[in-house]
């Protein structure tokens, strides 16, 4: 019975439907596994994006079982879907290797090998939560940008030294551009605080020396402006 999950249909040519239902339905709820696991280590995640993970499993595993080993359906359905354009936001890399787990899923249960696919559906999922509560690769002091005007008369260049001294911030300046006609400059730093630094004295402080002039502190910012 357990090894009979682990044997692939990969060889019948004849699909039956108690075959199609048993796959769709273990494509369907290998996509809910990966769809919350997704939801439960990715902060900030799109619905659409977790309904896609949610779906590709199934479709995947359809297209197998309409292929089987029929090559010329192969070949059909690689010039039908050769000419579908998707137009997407561009994602992270990790949701990226949703994508591939999702479609090797599908794949997996496609050929008819379940318990493959639920075997390696369930590492892989314990696997992300093991990463996310290692926090492997996170970055501890993420870099934050912080904008600031002065007057022509303070001297950007070391103006805020005094200031970062203080309160142990690791910075530097990347960029200076003047405004309103050159009566002001805006300088743009790259900072880390450390753990604990509290941000609001940090801004005080900066504000005493900039005349309180605006002051802008990015948290996490996508791009550098440089």
């Amino acid at each position: 019975m357990i090894d009979s999950l682990f044997n692939s249909f990969a060889s019948d040519t004849t699909l039956t439907l108690q075959q199609a239902l048993l796959t769709f339905g273990i494509a369907i709820l290998l996509g809910g596994i990966i769809s919350w696991t997704y939801m439960k280590t990715q902060q900030g995640f799109s619905p659409s994006f977790t309904l896609t993970m949610m779906v590709l499993p199934t479709i995947v595993a359809i297209i197998i079982l309409l292929i089987g080993s029929n090559i010329a359906r192969a070949f059909s359905l690689a010039g039908a879907f050769s000419i579908i354009r998707f137009r997407s936001a561009p994602g992270d890399s990790k949701d990226i290797s949703y994508v591939l787990f999702s479609m090797a899923a599908g794949l997996a249960c496609g050929v008819g090998a379940y318990g493959y696919a639920a075997l390696f559906t369930l590492g892989l999922c314990g696997l992300m939560f093991v990463l996310k509560g290692l926090r492997f690769g996170a970055v501890k002091s993420p870099v934050k940008t912080l904008k600031i005007t002065i007057p022509e008369s303070l001297g950007y260049e070391e103006a805020f030294d005094e200031v970062f001294r203080k309160f142990k911030v690791d910075y530097e300046l990347k960029r200076v551009r003047t405004t309103e006609l050159g009566s002001l400059y805006e300088v743009m730093y790259a900072i880390k605080l450390p753990p604990g630094a509290d941000q609001k004295e940090l801004l005080d402080a900066v504000r005493t020396r900039n005349g309180n002039l605006d002051i802008t502190l990015t948290m996490s910012p996508v791009t550098q402006e440089y």
